[in-house]
């Protein structure tokens, strides 16, 4: 009898701690969900970049574009030095992932010719900047530090039809009809060459251009095109110093050179 009323209390104190092992369990399980929407508030990473890789610098200009730009280098007799000059140099990079470039320089007897390419590949290192936001942050840096030009606004005054030989509104009538042109720097810019923003190129684009001071020397004209296409930053700068003392670099032309290569390589970039 003692026999068999052993075997039920046995029973009894093992589902006891069967019970008490699934109520610490359930409770666990629960203490692990009491907050499910943690998940969900955990920062998400900003979008990488469209850009993985850069160029390859020195191939981005083709031989046509570089001829157009650098009319000196077809007066070159020697074929070495021809193709050298086709070339380029890349500048030194320790990072080409990163940053890379190429430099060309071409003399002849009417000018000295300098053309630079330069890719910079933008990474953001904050989880809560894109890699376009950065880049964008960066550009927007150095067109600040461009000093571009306001955009210079011209409203014409109105003109009292009724009376074809009348003045405009506030003007004295006896001011010359030339003064005003004759005010004016008969070397002055045209407002549509001035620096200005770019609205046709990539995402954002300026261009700068800048000619030197007047000295003993011919003057030298630099022309700048940078523009960015998502997280890649690229810049045009093309130079020119005329042979002859007192001569100045057309800029008309230049600025059509600078913006067609800058036009291909964005190009080449969206393809």
């Amino acid at each position: 009898m003692q026999r068999k009323a052993y075997v039920p209390g046995a029973a009894a104190l093992l589902a006891a701690l069967l019970a008490g092992c699934t109520g610490a369990s359930a409770e666990g399980g629960e203490t692990d969900n009491s907050n499910p929407g943690d998940a969900g508030t955990a920062s998400v990473a900003a979008e990488p970049g469209r850009y993985r890789t850069l160029p390859e610098p020195c191939g981005a200009a083709d031989p046509d574009t570089l001829d157009l730009l650098l009319p000196g280098i077809q007066q070159l007799a020697d074929e070495e030095q021809r193709e050298r000059a086709y070339e380029g140099t890349a500048t030194l990079t320790y990072d080409t992932d990163r940053k890379v470039g190429c430099r060309w320089k071409v003399e002849s007897a009417q000018a000295t010719d300098h053309l630079f390419v330069d890719f910079e590949r933008v990474v953001s290192y904050d989880n809560s900047v894109s890699d376009d936001a950065q880049a964008e942050e960066i550009f927007a840096g150095r067109r600040t530090a461009a000093n571009l030009p306001e955009p210079t606004v011209t409203d014409s005054a109105p003109v009292d039809t009724e009376s074809p030989g009348a003045t405009p509104s506030g003007s004295p009538s006896s001011t010359p009809s030339g003064s005003a042109s004759a005010s004016a720097s008969p070397s002055a810019t045209p407002t549509d060459l001035q620096p200005r923003v770019l609205e046709d190129l990539g995402e954002e684009a300026f261009l700068d251009d800048l000619l030197s001071s007047a000295g003993s020397t011919a003057r030298q004209r630099t022309v700048t095109v940078a523009f960015r296409t998502s997280n890649v930053i690229v810049t045009v700068q093309y130079e020119e110093q005329p042979a002859v003392v007192g001569a100045v670099p057309d800029s008309e032309e230049m600025q059509d050179r600078a913006r067609k290569l800058a036009a291909e390589l964005a190009e080449s970039l969206a393809g």
